[in-house]
């Protein structure tokens, strides 16, 4: 299977020379115009302004929580029984009741969170005392949660008000959001199609205007392909910055949570909020909310991206798929970044099949359970059950070759940063697929012997231990979404960042786009 070890030079941008002049201009506006954004704007609708600008709105009494949910409440009625993104919504008059105590408690001159007054969904894979807790899940579907998990403490903290839940597939298993308690959740752009997942319900919540932010989990791409085939932002952060008992930190497993939006500043305050150690995670790392807020456009000029494509024909690709994404290569090579084609040195079939392992063994033993009583068993989804399975087969000498394998491929990304400033891969290897298809069988032709392995380009990622931030890459030209990740060495969440800060500029006109509901 042929991979590239030495950089080969990427094609001069195709861009037109009107677009290079418009993009010539970027850099120059970059931090004024990134600045601008943050300030509140009058007029327009309340579910089209910025978290930022909402947050500050109320605070400074200009707008009124109870207004901000009277409008997000009334977007929802119109939207959601479309798409079916949120789901296990709370009584409206329960939460104009909320709405109208957090517009009291800025009356009264109390202290604010960051998210103080904002309309909030969580993804149903964590828990949020009062609502639903059903994973997708028919043996939880009737299950409500007594306790917030660690995610929704700090949203909590924060000031939000939670209204209900996001759609994910059945235990967050997949990239296509649909389970037997809630339904399927339809992609915007065209609702025959998948929209992604497993934090597909958090993405079209925010692309159709129905939240002003968004958190998700990712494993194997659960908070980047469902941002690229929905036009917004997602970050699967480094294995520390958010700490979660979605998993045990001592045994360090890829699964992260992380923040969704439809800017960088946004992402950057939910992040802040997100961010941070707790004592019950002994591996969550410090990290300063301001500084993460602060965050600023990069300099793009002499910046050097590897690009990995198809990582030397050992990934497979869907006609048209490459060639949405080299549209962002054209757009950071027009700021004045020198991008190039470029693989880590590393044999990818044994970082994939070392993936395959690695979560069978961190995904069954909270599964092992539920296998074991017949009773349940038969409700398990067959991906769920093939996980378990998989387990049961791994002895303790094949979890330490694939941790070996795991800590190989690590480092062979770490050595393609010492070349490179950033890394960017696509979001996934095929546009949106429809909606009653599992998952794709064939991809480029070749056959997929799993239900994530189409999503093999991110969850190469996801075992580099590299933080990702997709961003939205263009339209095919069937006009449905795409994205990147941009990819940093490990820790440098900042540098994820600034360069999509930059990247935003530059790509106004697609994040401009509106899906069609």
């Amino acid at each position: 299977m042929p991979r590239m070890t030495a950089p080969a030079r990427f094609a001069r941008p195709r861009l037109s020379r009107r677009s290079m002049i418009a993009l010539a201009s970027v850099t120059a506006a970059l931090i004024g115009r990134h600045r601008a954004v943050a300030a509140p704007v009058p007029g327009g609708p309340l579910t089209g302004w910025t978290a930022r600008q909402l947050a500050a709105g109320i605070a400074a009494r200009q707008i009124s929580a109870a207004e901000v949910m009277t409008a997000f409440l009334d977007r929802i009625e119109a939207v959601n029984p479309r798409v079916n993104a949120i789901v296990g919504m709370r009584d409206r008059a329960a939460l104009l009741a909320q709405a109208a105590a957090a517009d009291a408690a800025v009356a009264s001159g109390a202290a604010l969170g960051a998210l103080h007054g904002l309309p909030h969904a969580v993804k149903d894979l964590e828990p949020v005392a009062g609502l639903p807790w059903t994973q997708g899940s028919p043996i939880f579907a009737h299950q409500i949660a007594s306790n917030d998990g660690m995610v929704a403490e700090r949203l909590r903290r924060a000031g939000v008000v939670f209204i209900g839940k996001t759609n994910t597939p059945e235990f967050g298993l997949g990239s296509h959001s649909y389970n037997p308690v809630w339904g399927t959740t339809r992609n915007p752009w065209n609702p025959a199609l998948s929209a992604g997942g497993s934090s597909g319900g958090a993405a079209v919540a925010l692309a159709t205007h129905m939240v002003p932010l968004a958190d998700g989990s990712d494993y194997g791409g659960s908070l980047r392909n469902p941002a690229g085939w929905n036009n917004v932002f997602g970050f699967r952060t480094s294995l520390g910055r958010i700490p979660s008992d979605g998993h045990d930190d001592w045994i360090v497993a890829p699964s992260v949570t992380g923040p969704m939006a439809r800017n960088v500043g946004d992402l950057a305050l939910l992040l802040s909020v997100m961010a941070g150690p707790d004592p019950r995670m002994p591996l969550a790392m410090e990290s300063d909310a301001a500084a993460l807020r602060a965050v600023e456009p990069a300099a793009m000029q002499g910046k050097r991206i590897a690009w990995s494509g198809d990582f030397g024909g050992a990934v497979p690709f869907d006609p048209g798929v490459l060639d949405v994404c080299r549209q962002a290569l054209d757009r950071f090579a027009a700021m004045g970044a020198h991008v190039e084609t470029a693989v880590p040195d590393y044999p990818v079939a044994d970082v994939w099949r070392a993936f395959v392992r690695t979560r069978h063994f961190y995904t069954g033993p909270g599964l092992l359970p539920l296998y074991r009583d017949p009773a349940t068993r038969a409700q398990l989804k067959p991906e769920a059950v093939w996980e378990v399975e998989g387990g049961l087969g791994l002895s303790a000498y094949d979890i330490a070759a694939q941790s070996a394998i795991r800590t190989g491929w690590t480092r062979a990304v770490a050595r393609l940063f010492e070349r490179y400033d950033y890394w960017i891969v696509p979001t996934a290897q095929v546009f949106p697929f429809p909606v009653d298809q599992h998952w794709p069988e064939a991809v480029g032709g070749r056959t997929m012997e799993t239900y994530h392995e189409w999503m093999q380009a991110v969850c190469l990622v996801t075992l580099s231990g590299a933080p990702s931030l997709a961003v939205p890459a263009g339209f095919s030209p069937a006009g449905l979404p795409m994205g990147v990740q941009i990819v940093a060495p490990i820790h440098h969440e900042a540098a994820c960042l600034a360069a999509a800060a930059a990247y935003e500029v530059a790509a106004e006109d697609i994040l401009a786009k509106k899906p069609l509901i």
